[in-house]
């Protein structure tokens, strides 16, 4: 097959930049929704104290501790959680909005938020990741904004790892010192190098997401980043297949794999990671250090960066920072 070069072909149609928002200062005030599932109080209560250590106001919106009556893996309705992310978005005394926890529940009320709203309020710094991958993908889709897969407060791995925290603390306050992005352990699947627009998230929740009425078209000219956690490899092989057959890899600059915990043996994900990527004609990196792992990277959606698979040790180095 004929090797694709996403840095020759940068200008063509596909993923293009998203804006960015405003970086994080001393004082600013951060909203706290849950769009997913609920949140232990004790966990979000650590998670806060965090927060406020960086000389910022946490407040937690009216739903945040809520949860559904009937459906307990919910942190309250659609409407409630809808509601709460886009008063948060257009109250201009919050700098940033920061998702508490994912589970299970932003595909749900995804559609309820009032995006025009949003788009109008201008862009803020957005943070999750999990189930969160439904919002960061409505945030590009339907607002034309940049945003930062990254730990979020009510998280065990934003509360135990300090690698964690200070890879989003450095983002929100000192951007340009996270501009090359990566752990030790990256490392090559497939050789090469690739420039390309930073997007992805959950493998599953990208999938879900096709076929839906306001669904990313396609992927070309973009750098995806995948993880996942919790799915047995036939599913993973499902998954990827299914974003195969549908085309929305066609034209994919390069590809960046971050965690899979509890996805069964890493070695035999590998495999499979080869067998079903490894055709595509374009770099792929493995564990580059986001997602569910022990330490999870920020890593913006929606800049420029390039994917260097070449180097004894990966990087995803961004072109711009991830905040102005």
């Amino acid at each position: 097959m004929t090797r694709w070069d996403p840095l020759a072909q940068a200008g063509t149609p596909g993923v293009r930049p998203l804006t960015r928002a405003r970086r994080l200062r001393p004082g600013d005030r951060v909203a706290i929704i849950a769009p997913a599932g609920p949140v232990p109080d004790e966990r979000l209560d650590e998670g806060l104290a965090l927060v406020r250590g960086w000389d910022l106001e946490p407040v937690v919106m009216p739903h945040t501790r809520g949860s559904h009556r009937e459906f307990g893996y919910l942190s309250g309705t659609d409407e409630e959680r809808a509601a709460d992310l886009t008063r948060a978005w257009c109250d201009p005394s919050y700098a940033a909005v920061f998702c508490a926890r994912g589970g299970y529940g932003a595909q749900r009320m995804a559609d309820l938020v009032d995006w025009a709203a949003i788009r109008a309020a201008g862009p803020k710094v957005f943070v999750g990741y999990s189930d969160i991958t439904a919002l960061h993908e409505a945030f590009a889709v339907r607002a034309g904004f940049a945003t930062l897969h990254g730990p979020m407060p009510g998280a065990m791995t934003f509360l135990k790892d300090e690698a964690t925290r200070e890879s989003l603390r450095a983002t929100l306050f000192e951007p340009e010192s996270r501009l090359t992005l990566g752990l030790p352990a990256a490392r090559a699947l497939v050789p090469g190098r690739a420039r390309g627009i930073t997007l992805g998230g959950c493998a599953s929740l990208l999938a879900a997401d096709l076929g839906t009425r306001h669904a990313r078209p396609g992927t070309a000219g973009g750098l995806l980043l995948l993880e996942d956690v919790d799915e047995q490899d036939y599913r993973l092989d499902r998954i990827l297949t299914q974003l195969i057959r549908s085309g929305w890899l066609d034209g994919v600059a390069g590809i960046a794999l971050g965690s899979w915990a509890e996805c069964g043996p890493y070695e035999q994900l590998r495999e499979l990671f080869r067998d079903r990527l490894g055709h595509l004609g374009v770099p792929v990196v493995e564990e580059l250090g986001f997602g569910h792992g022990p330490t999870n990277l920020t890593v913006p959606f929606g800049v420029p960066a390039v994917l260097d698979a070449d180097a004894e040790a990966a990087t995803l180095t961004l072109e711009e920072p991830a905040l102005v």
